[in-house]
């Protein structure tokens, strides 16, 4: 994961997983963010306001939303037993901030806590507030889910696509396009276009998530104004088609398979030119092998797998 990551085995309960992360902290740290995963929509801005109460001097610092429910304490038979007043309830979110002496402290003794914060006040420690945010919501149901993807996604109607494409390698004197790129000292792909499989996959994952065919009904072999086309106008003229039938793209994801060319050393060549042509949108690319099965894995060509994620304008 890099060197700037150290990854630790966590214990039975969260304040003992804290506590072991704690011991591999460098003792120079000023400040620690402790954050739950599940609350995956917190924002960089969240965190930088939690930063900025503690760089103020504040040794503990939460965000907080105001309960805007009627809060109920219950005995263990069901029965009521009194209501709070709400006007000085909160529901706590993450990260949560610390000096780290501070929560180094609060882990010392072993205790137990389903938040730092609540540690760090039993000590007699002030715990600041800082507000939260809506979408730094706790991902733990359907519910949940649910509410995460429309703060992503707002009202869009989101659709998903599977493209393939898959060539074998053509004459020695046949070039090599490959994710828009031009590969040097590698034979291409044979192919009524330029037989770039990568752009290829993409245009029917974009295909099939807009309902238009395929790659075959759209630039088939029937169609000789894309005999030797490259796979950048082919791409170029998908989102044209994609668009006028109502649909922007959000994202896409792309799996090249082969032995040759190594994609590691253009990978961020690949991404960039294939998210220029796409308009700008994010683009992630794979590679994998087949460990010597089917076309590709006997280096007989290569193919690709995309998937495309549209929403509706």
């Amino acid at each position: 994961m890099g060197s700037d990551i150290t990854v630790v085995t966590g214990g039975k309960t969260r304040s003992e997983s804290i506590a072991i992360a704690v011991k591999a902290i460098s003792h120079e740290t000023e400040f620690v963010l402790v954050h739950d995963a599940a609350r995956a929509l917190a924002s960089s801005d969240l965190a930088r306001s939690v930063l900025s109460a503690l760089a103020s001097g504040e040794k503990c610092v939460i965000p907080v939303l105001p309960e805007v429910d009627t809060v109920k304490v219950i005995s263990s038979d069901g029965f009521v037993q009194s209501t709070p007043d709400r006007s000085s309830l909160a529901k706590v979110q993450t990260p949560q901030g610390f000096s780290f002496a501070t929560l180094l402290a609060a882990h010392k003794d072993g205790a137990t806590a389903t938040d730092d914060a609540a540690l760090v006040e039993a000590m007699g420690v002030k715990v600041k507030t800082v507000s939260g945010e809506e979408r730094a919501l706790k991902i733990t149901t359907p519910n949940d889910l649910h509410q995460a993807l429309y703060f992503l996604t707002g009202s869009k109607t989101l659709r998903t696509g599977v493209g393939i494409d898959a060539h074998k390698f053509g004459s020695a004197d046949r070039q090599l396009w490959l994710g828009t790129l031009l590969w040097p000292n590698e034979i291409g792909m044979d192919g009524h276009s330029d037989g770039d499989v990568a752009a290829h996959a993409i245009c029917d994952a974009l295909f099939a998530a807009a309902q238009l065919g395929d790659l075959g009904s759209n630039f088939g072999v029937d169609r000789p104004e894309y005999a030797g086309a490259s796979g950048e106008k082919l791409l170029t003229e998908a989102v044209s088609k994609v668009s006028a039938a109502g649909f922007a793209i959000s994202n896409i994801s792309l799996q090249i398979i082969g032995n040759r060319p190594k994609i590691g050393s253009r990978r961020a060549e690949v991404i960039a030119a294939l998210s220029k042509v796409l308009g700008g949108v994010p683009v992630s690319v794979s590679a994998t092998t087949t460990d010597g099965m089917g076309l590709t894995g006997t280096g007989e060509g290569i193919a690709a797998i995309a998937s495309a994620l549209i929403y509706a304008r």
